[in-house]
Order: structure tokens, then sequence, then C-alpha cells
């Protein structure tokens, strides 16, 4: 196989004739032998465009997504990553990579769980079930890493002619969709038992848990280096500004990335240069709207008609910390499993129009919080979303008589 080391074409042609073998039914276990011994390590360019090649010559699409799972399998740790530029710290592929540490932190955590079930007393199996779907909940944060690539990175790969690899990935995104809220809902079933939960495990939440693990290799053996090459620091510039309006996946990057030399336009400039927001009691600029909103002392947070967090106040002292990989997160998933049917019931009545307010207090630490959600509807009456207020009033319980002299805390 000598004549392969150094021939594109040929190890190209190889490797289409590898996965046409597994089209026609060949086993995984000697497709990967035969990959092995002929082609060791496949530049990540070549994987591309064999699939590209393959859907151009009329392999169905749909066909290619059945397949892709399978000769994934086959090229895991075959694929050679040497010349991949590096990224710097905040760059769009740098979150992304962060995003899938985190992502593979929680299916190891389920996965560790899955056993444990099996060994579990009866008296601990409702807990550990509790604790299952959290995890699957945090793991369909995924999500929002999905859209990021279909809206934001597929369209700049589409623009430079592969079209191919981002229509198969994104037909695996959904797929791994429908699987992770088929787990939830599951794992939502009243009165499972132990035995149902061992059958199920083996037959929808393992191969999920497979199938998000196989997406993050998939990105970062061939999406990821295929990227970089591809597009242009002011391609990913506009990527990584746009990024916010989607959120992040269980991670909320620290740094923002700016290209050298390049103008920026970035939130802080966005806020300097913003005019006035034009309200009917009068009118602010950005920066002072913002000001205002992280000086209430008060924690605000705003789920708007799709059940998707899209804003909080940054108060220097929050009660209840945030980071920014909840925005766009369903709001059932930034709770405790066992609280998401209060979540549920209060939306329910905030959409009918049945209730308008809901309040809350616990005592904290030394703190006694109030926490209110509000029903937020414009003027018709229709709903727009919903408002979290939550206030420290342990320090105002006490307040006795009066205080007219000026005092500074």
């Amino acid at each position: 196989m000598s004549e392969l080391i150094n021939n594109s074409e040929a190890r190209k042609a190889k490797l289409k004739e590898l996965i046409l073998k597994l089209h026609k039914g060949e086993s995984e276990a000697s497709v990967k032998q035969e990959l092995v011994e002929s082609l060791s390590q496949i530049p990540y360019g070549e994987v591309v465009e064999v699939e590209q090649e393959l859907i151009s010559e009329g392999l169905p699409e749909e066909e290619v997504l059945k397949l892709c799972d399978v000769h994934a399998s086959v090229l895991r740790g075959h694929v050679d990553l040497s010349g991949t530029q590096e990224v710097p710290e905040g760059h769009p592929v740098d979150v992304m990579l962060k995003e899938n540490q985190e992502v593979r932190k929680v299916i190891e955590e389920a996965r560790k769980l899955i056993q444990v079930i099996r060994m579990s007393s009866p008296d601990q199996f409702p807990k550990d079930l509790i604790t299952l779907r959290g995890l699957f909940n945090s793991l369909y944060d995924v999500d929002k890493h999905y859209l990021r690539k279909e809206y934001l990175l597929f369209p700049f790969l589409e623009q430079e002619g592969i079209t191919g690899p981002p229509k198969v990935m994104w037909g695996k995104h959904d797929e791994i969709r429908e699987q992770l809220k088929g787990c939830i809902e599951i794992l939502q079933t009243e009165n499972m038992t132990k035995d149902e939960f061992l059958a199920t495990s083996e037959i929808i939440f393992k191969p999920t848990l497979a199938a998000v693990d196989d997406m993050t290799l998939k990105e970062e053996e061939i999406l990821f280096p295929m990227s970089l090459d591809k597009l242009t620091d002011q391609q990913w510039l506009e990527i990584s500004q746009q990024s916010l309006e989607f959120g992040f996946c269980l991670y909320d990057p620290q740094v923002t990335w700016k290209p050298a030399g390049m103008e920026d336009t970035s939130l802080q400039d966005l806020q300097r240069n913003a005019g006035q927001i034009q309200l009917p009691t009068g009118n602010l600029k950005l920066e002072e709207l913002l000001a205002i909103l992280n000086t209430l002392p008060i924690d605000m947070t705003f789920v708007d008609k799709d059940d998707k967090v899209k804003y909080f106040s940054q108060a220097a002292d929050r009660i209840f910390q945030r980071n920014r990989a909840i925005l766009n997160r369903d709001v059932r998933h930034c709770h405790p499993p066992a609280s998401s049917h209060i979540v549920d019931k209060i939306i329910e009545d905030f959409k009918s129009g049945k209730q308008s307010r809901a309040p809350f207090w616990i005592q904290m630490g030394g703190k006694f919080v109030h926490i209110e959600y509000f029903a937020l509807r414009d003027e018709k009456g229709e709903y727009l979303g919903t408002l979290e207020v939550s206030n420290d009033v342990a320090r105002y319980r006490g307040l006795t008589g009066e205080q007219r002299i000026l005092s500074y805390e």
C-alpha cells in the first residue's frame, strides 16, 4: 500500500471504496481493519472531499447520514490533524472546543450514573433517576452549540462551496435533539421500575450519549480543522459577534476574541455609539439603561414567550449567580428536575391568563429571599414572557421606626 502514502487521489479513492463497502453492508470491524492497514492516517481535508464527492455522485444525503456514525467510528483515531491551526483564547473554535469538554464531562457523569443505578437499592433508585434527568437536561444545552454551527458557521462554509458535510451534520444534529428529548421525556415517567429503566438505557440512553460524544469527535477531527482552513478572520469575527444571540453550551467564555488590526465592533462600541432609546416616559442611552438595570438591588431574569432565558441583570451582589451559558436555554432546564413541574405550572397559568404573579420566599443562609414571577403582557394582553425578580428582604424585615436623617450605609 506504499502507493497511497503520498497520493491524495489514491487515498481518497480507497476511502470512498471503504465507505461504500459500509453502504453495501460489510461489517464495520473488517472495514476498520482494512482502513488501518491501508491508509493509517488520513488528512481531514480528504475525508471532507470524499463525503462531498459521494453526495455529488448521487449517494442520497439521507444515506450519507445513515453512514455518518458508522464511518466516523471507523475513522476514529485515524484522521491526520497535523498542520491544524492553533486558535487563540475566545476564538469561536476555542469556545466550541471548551463547550465540548463540558459536554463530555456531563456524558461521563451520566454513563457512570447509569452503571451505579444497576447496583442501586430500591430506595436510592428514584433519587438517582432525578439526578440523571438533570444531567440529560444539562446535555440538551448542546442545542445552542448546534444552532451556532447551523446559522453562523455553515453559511460561511457553503459560500466556500462546502455544502454536503454541513447538510449531513445538520441532519445528525436533528437526530440528536430528538434522542435527547426522548430521554428527558422517559426520565419524567412516573413510577418507572428499575427493570424498565435498565432495558431503556440500552436502547435509548446509551446510544444517545454515544451520539452526542461522536459529534464532538466529528467536529474536532473534521469540521473545525476544515473551517479554520477555509474561513477568514473577518468571517470568524462575524461569528463571534453573533454568538451571544444563540447563547453558549455549559460554558461562559471569559475572553472576547478580536483579530489584531481589525475594527472593533464589540458591545462596548455599541454602547458608546448607540442613540437614545425612546420610552413612553422618557429616553435613555443604552449605557444608562444598562447601569440602571444592574444597580437595582434585585436579581432579574427574563424568559420569553417561547420559554427561553433571554436576559439577566448583573448586579454586583446577585443572590442567584447566572452566567451567559443559560441564555437561550429552556427555562425548565435551568431548575432542578424535582421542581420542573412547578415551573411548568407557572408558565401554563401565565400563558393561559389564569394567573399573573407567583410569589415564593425561602431561608438561604443568613438571607430571607423573596422570589416573585410576573407574567409580562403587551397592551392587547398577549403573553410576552415571564420576569423573575429575587430580593434579599432580611434587612427590611428588621426595620423599625423611621430614618429621616441622612446616613450612608
